[in-house]
């Protein structure tokens, strides 16, 4: 395996667990399982929210208003996922 093409491929598999994390947190605060006032939990959702949200606020943009409901993670996760198989078939 070329260097370049497992670096690629490891940031791109490490930013899809930074999101599924970005998730999860989100889900913990929302439903009161977590504190948000607690400065450690506050400090993590802040580098979640600074690592995910400039990926996110373009998809945000372009799917119409669905209610409570975010499926931009979804979707960020499909396209990197499709990044992942197409560096695959590039170096293949």
């Amino acid at each position: 395996m070329n260097p370049v093409h497992w670096l690629i491929d490891t940031v791109l598999e490490l930013y899809i667990w930074i999101v599924i994390a970005s998730v999860i947190l989100s889900w913990l605060v929302a439903f009161n399982v977590i504190n948000a006032r607690n400065s450690v939990i506050n400090q993590v959702g802040e580098f979640l929210y600074r690592v995910t949200e400039p990926a996110l606020r373009p998809i945000r943009n372009l799917l119409p208003n669905l209610g409570g409901i975010d499926i931009s993670p979804m979707i960020l996760i499909l396209l990197l996922v499709f990044a992942r198989r197409l560096l695959w078939q590039m170096f293949a």
